[in-house]
């Protein structure tokens, strides 16, 4: 219950794009489609060139890359998704592969250079902490470390574009993070989840349904395990999503939920995704312009 407060206070304090709103409230009335400005973004401290540089120093970049880009094509070759960088170290048992992402193609410029200065900080936070702890471990006697981060398409339609970006660390054990952004790809808008929704009502929804779906999973398969009623003996239990937790569209308009690695099972369980049954948050949503 406690978590499931914390949860409606962050989602008070997250900022849903007036944009978003717009998109919706057009969608109910069905009137005509227009391209939306975005509103003004916040603009990072690095520039995407600038940070990319960073990289290069003591830094083995594949050949084959620096002569040419990995695309993925998005609706018909004007939205891409490539990768402009991937990053290998490989010293001894230190290893790192972190492969940068980047979106082409978007009208909306603000957006496409938000996304992409966002892709090359988080590889270059990574890149800066592999370095500094791999010289803690050759300092202490040395050890393993690894660093990976890869992306994937996960939905690719006229309207939609999902990136789910993972990251791997491993230091004896390995975790897995996922973020995923998605992309209205008509109206060049970022989709956040509280704004496809009325209130943060569908915190509680969705996140009783998920404590419902994996007790039915954990009663039909042995392999499958789930922190739902393990507060006693391991001193965690899941509650509730967060108000921005990872989430997805797919192409038929379904709304996912993932978690990390640990976040809300045992590791051998990795990434999990659900997905969520429209009927569970359907008088949640303000519209069904994106979840059918």
């Amino acid at each position: 219950m406690k978590r499931l407060k914390n949860a409606k206070k962050q989602y008070d304090d997250i900022e849903i794009p007036s944009e978003l709103q717009s998109v919706v409230e057009k969608s109910i009335q069905e009137a005509r489609r227009k391209h939306i400005k975005n509103a003004p973004f916040k603009k990072w401290g690095i520039g995407v060139a600038a940070a990319a540089s960073l990289f290069i120093a003591s830094v083995n970049v594949s050949p084959a890359l620096a002569q040419s880009l990995s695309s993925v094509p998005v609706l018909g070759s004007i939205v891409q998704v490539v990768t402009i960088q991937e990053i290998k170290i490989a010293e001894d048992s230190y290893n790192a592969d972190l492969k940068i992402p980047s979106v082409t193609g978007l009208d909306n410029k603000e957006l496409e250079n938000r996304l992409n200065e966002k892709y090359t900080a988080e590889n270059k936070a990574l890149y800066e902490d592999f370095q500094k702890d791999m010289e803690a471990l050759k300092e202490a006697g040395g050890g393993h470390l690894g660093v990976a981060s890869t992306y994937e398409v996960v939905t690719d339609t006229e309207d939609i574009l999902s990136i789910s970006r993972y990251e791997v660390n491993t230091v004896g054990s390995s975790s897995t993070t996922m973020r995923t952004d998605t992309i209205d790809k008509k109206n060049q808008i970022l989709i956040t989840l509280p704004s496809l929704f009325k209130d943060d009502a569908y915190i509680e929804a969705i996140s009783t349904y998920l404590k419902d779906e994996m007790a039915k999973q954990m009663a039909n398969d042995s392999d499958k395990t789930y922190w739902i009623d393990d507060k006693e003996e391991i001193g965690f239990e899941f509650e509730a999503i967060r108000p921005d937790q990872t989430f997805s569209i797919t192409a038929d308009h379904k709304l996912t939920i993932s978690f990390d690695k640990y976040e809300v099972a045992p590791g051998y369980m990795g990434v999990v995704t659900f997905e969520i049954p429209t009927e569970v948050i359907a008088e949640h949503l303000i519209s069904n312009y994106y979840i059918k």
